[in-house]
């Protein structure tokens, strides 16, 4: 099988708005943020460490947020999150469970769709 894994998932984002982006992705996600090669980085965008993948955002000239393809984001407590997704004003929707994961929506602050599964710990 030629290919062997996934290096990374890339988002689009509006020109400029780095600083949306760490808050969403950094400070509430929780996502540690890598530094973009010094030959990339004059384009723009931010890069983050999700386990062993990483999550780009790149930015896009003509940006349209993706509305229905998205990340599926595992995390660890997921009511906790939600609560900073409220508090910081993201709308939070709740979908149908899925085998083995309890799960949401929300956007990131450009309107790129996200889903952030937790999973079940068989209780």
């Amino acid at each position: 099988m030629p290919v062997i894994g996934i290096d990374h998932v890339q988002l689009a984002m509006p020109a400029a708005h780095e600083d949306a982006a760490r808050r969403f992705y950094g400070d509430i996600l929780g996502l540690v943020e890598l530094p973009k090669p010094a030959d990339l980085a004059a384009r723009g965008g931010v890069w983050f460490l999700c386990g062993a993948v990483q999550l780009h955002l790149g930015v896009e000239k003509e940006f349209r947020p993706a509305r229905k393809a998205h990340p599926g984001l595992v995390v660890d407590k997921l009511a906790p999150l939600i609560a900073a997704l409220t508090e910081a004003g993201h709308n939070v929707k709740p979908d149908t469970p899925i085998a083995g994961f309890t799960r949401i929506f929300t956007e990131d602050p450009f309107g790129n769709r996200i889903e952030l599964l937790e999973p079940d710990r068989g209780t």
